[in-house]
């Protein structure tokens, strides 16, 4: 006797994805943009809450290699490499790439390879490897096809960590804005997806410092807010002027934003 399939099977999850996607008002960034913003990445390339959180999760038994996509400067890469024999960096941008090499230099590892490589690209000459992560880079269009490459990759285990919620800026710096926000498909897009492909994937929450904001003026927040959310008006400026005078600067320290890591053995 067959079982048959639940009302669940019945949603098109990548659909809705696709979706949610392209009516979002955070929209996608070309590995130009993140050469741009390797520089000032690069100088957050530590030992955080959210690493060591991460990198602490990652079972490593029996493992000797590791495929990092989205490497950005090597923040999980170099976390990584003194456990594992050989670690594969992959990322499409090449001023990410240079950072990795350049903090590879500087902290005399020698057993990462870096690729350049991106989500749309052929992987055929991607290695595999016993584990392979995706850490907050997966912002990709197709990601059915995106959790196919990285499954077809892994031996063992994969790791990955998305957002939880469905903006990247908190709730304090969008109540400055008055306009509507369409937000990103979180995290729960890929848990739903992943159960209808028969994998049944954990879920823990990463706490991480929301460093992406953090600013030592009015004029840099603002910049960084254009980043995530495109360009805002001249009288957003002035309000977020105020607000970040007022507030944020002094808060910023401190504020804390989760993300959610979904991982699975194969």
């Amino acid at each position: 006797m067959a079982l048959e399939k639940t009302n669940l099977e019945n949603i098109d999850i990548v659909q809705l994805y696709k979706e949610q996607k392209k009516c979002s008002t955070f929209k996608g960034k070309n590995s130009e943009d993140w050469d741009k913003k390797a520089k000032g990445m690069n100088a957050n390339v530590h030992e955080s809450i959210y690493t060591k959180k991460f990198t602490q999760l990652i079972d490593t038994k029996g493992c000797k290699t590791l495929l990092d996509v989205g490497c950005g400067p090597g923040t999980i890469s170099i976390a990584m490499a003194p456990k594992l024999e050989q670690v594969f960096a992959l990322d499409y941008s090449t001023g990410m790439l240079d950072c990795l090499e350049e903090n590879c230099k500087t902290k005399g590892i020698c057993n990462i390879v870096p690729i350049q490589n991106s989500w749309e690209s052929d992987w055929e000459d991607v290695p595999n490897a016993d584990i392979v992560v995706a850490s907050r880079s997966m912002e990709v269009q197709d990601i059915e096809k995106a959790l196919k490459k990285l499954i077809s990759k892994a031996k063992k285990r994969v790791y990955i960590t998305t957002k939880v919620g469905g903006s990247f800026l908190d709730k304090m710096i969008l109540d400055q804005l008055e306009r509507k926000i369409y937000p990103i498909p979180d995290y729960i897009y890929l848990v739903n997806l992943l159960h209808n492909m028969g994998i049944y994937a954990k879920v823990d929450f990463i706490p991480s410092e929301n460093s992406k904001f953090y600013s030592k003026n009015d004029e840099e927040f603002i910049q960084k807010v254009e980043w995530s959310l495109g360009k805002i008006s001249n009288e957003e400026k002035i309000k977020l002027k105020e607000f970040f005078s007022k507030e944020y600067k002094q808060i910023q320290d401190n504020n804390l934003i989760s993300w959610a890591l979904i991982y699975w053995d194969l």
